[in-house]
């Protein structure tokens, strides 16, 4: 399921970004020479904010596993100086 979220997310910033591009260029009355660019920046500030709202909606998980119930290789002893 998470990769149906994030396939959803690419296709709306990339349209978003699309769209947004666009209509900067039909203000301006023409295309930018460096369009790709300025679709990059676009497309990056608009990712950099998504992520970070899903972040702050995602809810909080629990910590991690302490270390001490890692287990560890038994009877290898480590060499001394």
């Amino acid at each position: 399921m998470e990769m149906l979220y994030f396939t959803v997310a690419a296709i709306f910033l990339y349209l978003g970004s699309d769209w947004i591009l666009n209509q900067v260029e039909n203000r301006r009355g023409a295309r930018f020479e460096h369009r790709s660019l300025i679709f990059f920046a676009i497309i990056l500030v608009l990712s950099l904010a998504l992520f970070n709202l899903v972040q702050h909606f995602q809810p909080a998980t629990g910590p991690s596993a302490p270390v001490a119930d890692v287990p560890t290789e038994q009877g290898i002893e480590s060499p001394q100086q």
